[in-house]
């Protein structure tokens, strides 16, 4: 069975957006994108030192368990999103996964243009869970 599950959270951590299927699955996920958020402050404050302004927006793979793979990617105003997809989908290479990472960036944006969405409340637009629902249908 596939799963695939998209959460973001705010710069301290507090989830904006959860999105998972199948949705029994979801507390699991929660978990484990939870302990992953350990290795993004780390990712995140390494490529700080570095390359100060420079540094890539996708982290790449965070880490992978036994039955999930998890992806990180944050915003410069340090909002992150963490991908977790099944391990025994090999279809699925980086290459889309940053693709997947960008399309969320831009719809994001989106979100926080409008005018009624107040910064660090949870996400509710029909919009946003629209293109969220789509690359989960077009992903599994």
């Amino acid at each position: 069975m596939f799963h695939i599950c998209l959460l973001m959270f705010s710069p301290q951590n507090y989830p904006l957006y959860i999105r998972s299927v199948p949705c029994q699955n979801e507390l699991k996920f929660h978990y484990t994108v939870h302990t992953s958020l350990d290795v993004v402050e780390e990712k995140v404050s390494a490529v700080g030192k570095s390359l100060a302004d420079q540094r890539e927006l996708y982290l790449g793979l965070l880490y992978p368990t036994e039955d999930y793979k998890v992806y990180g990617y944050v915003t410069n105003s340090k909002v992150k999103f963490v991908i977790v997809v099944d391990s025994s989908n090999t279809s699925l290479r980086d290459n889309e996964i940053r693709s997947m990472f960008r399309k969320l960036h831009n719809s994001f944006t989106d979100v926080m243009c409008n005018s009624f969405y107040n910064p660090g409340d949870p996400i509710q637009s029909k919009a946003f869970n629209g293109i969220v629902c789509g690359m989960m249908v077009q992903t599994g």
